[in-house]
């Protein structure tokens, strides 16, 4: 999970959101609105099994709510313009850009024919463009879908990502370099989330040229590490790129799980504790830094396990059991968490909340 220029502070949300989104809300949303450090969106599935997206407060109380079609995945939020989007969940064709203060309808994005979403995008600095990873399934190509933030989020072009199982991705804060990380794992829809290469991967980490779409640099997996699938990314106020990974392999081998670059440089992959490894379950589901705190934060439903990292070092610094740890973003201190079952931070709701979370205030 990557976030783009500032968090909108308190009061800015609030004047932004005006006394017509106020009104639309309970008195207890909207005194947990007013009272929260920190508000977070994120896909849910409803008791009903109906799908939607929730703005959350960093205490767990849900503030609103916008219905989604299905299931989505990832999301990415603008601070220049004030607009989120939730991308379906793999192999989903829609993205819904939608106002958290209910300023503007959403806006259903469609995948052109013979794509499908990967589940991520990210926002240019200035709002004007959005970038959405997808798969070219019948060519087996990793894409990223160009989208106008002026016009209606009409598609105005495309990138080749230099990879398959393009997942996460993120732009850097000067916004002239794209990071993505291409998972290696080629999908299809005709055989819906089958892995479809397990013995044959392709993970790499690529950074390209936001005017051009031109390859910077490539970081392929070492080939002992093949299996080890490259799924998500967050960048530092240094500029260092965090990544994390879910491996493919053998159940009883023990791969780093995370690591990092620069522009320029090489990616070093990070030597965690044997037993921090395995409550990781050779599988994180998202990661998140905490600039003000140069903290890192990653997540793993598998054996629910939540770990905080010094940005710098790589060392340890906690690790808590979070059950079906699920979503992870910057706090007002520390990580928030998200869980499968409900739970953010240490409040649950009635709703199963979905893999990611982003921070918006």
């Amino acid at each position: 999970m990557a976030w783009n220029g500032e968090i909108i502070g308190r009061r800015a949300f609030l004047k932004a959101t005006g006394i017509g989104f106020a009104a639309t809300l309970s008195p207890g949303s909207l005194h947990a609105l007013e009272r929260a450090d920190a508000v977070y969106a994120s896909g849910y599935r409803a008791p009903d099994g109906s799908f939607g997206i929730a703005t959350v407060s960093e205490g767990g109380e849900i503030i609103d709510r916008v219905a989604l079609p299905a299931r989505a995945h990832g999301m990415a939020f603008s601070s220049a313009s004030g607009r989120a989007v939730a991308f379906a969940r793999r192999p989903g064709t829609f993205a819904m850009v939608f106002d958290p203060s209910r300023q503007a309808e959403p806006i259903v994005i469609t995948a052109p024919e013979g794509r499908h979403f990967y589940g991520h995008g990210h926002f240019s600095p200035d709002g004007t463009v959005l970038y959405a990873s997808e798969n070219d399934f019948d060519g087996n190509r990793g894409m990223i879908g160009l989208y106008d933030g002026r016009y209606g989020f009409r598609r105005i072009g495309e990138f080749d990502a230099h990879g398959i199982g393009t997942h996460d991705m993120t732009v850097s804060d000067d916004g002239t370099m794209l990071v993505i990380a291409n998972g290696g794992i080629e999908t299809h829809p005709d055989f819906g989330r089958t892995k479809l290469n397990i013995d044959r991967m392709e993970p790499s980490l690529v950074v390209l040229d936001v005017k051009n779409g031109a390859l910077i640099q490539k970081h392929r997996m070492p080939s002992s590490l093949s299996q080890l699938s490259t799924r998500h990314l967050d960048i530092t106020e240094s500029g260092r790129i965090w990544f994390a990974c879910q491996w493919e392999g053998a159940r009883n081998e023990n791969p780093p799980l995370a690591g990092w670059f620069s522009k320029g440089e090489d990616i070093a992959l990070l030597s965690l504790p044997d037993e921090t490894t395995a409550r990781l379950a050779n599988y994180v589901g998202a990661i998140a830094v905490n600039r003000r705190q140069n903290i890192v934060g990653l997540t793993s439903p598998i054996n629910g396990a939540s770990v905080t990292l010094d940005a710098k070092t790589g060392l340890v610094l906690s690790e808590d059991t979070i059950r079906e740890a699920a979503g992870v973003a910057p706090a007002a201190h520390g990580i928030a968490v998200s869980s499968y079952d409900g739970h953010f931070n240490q409040t649950r709701s009635d709703v199963a909340w979905d893999q990611h979370i982003i921070r918006i205030k």
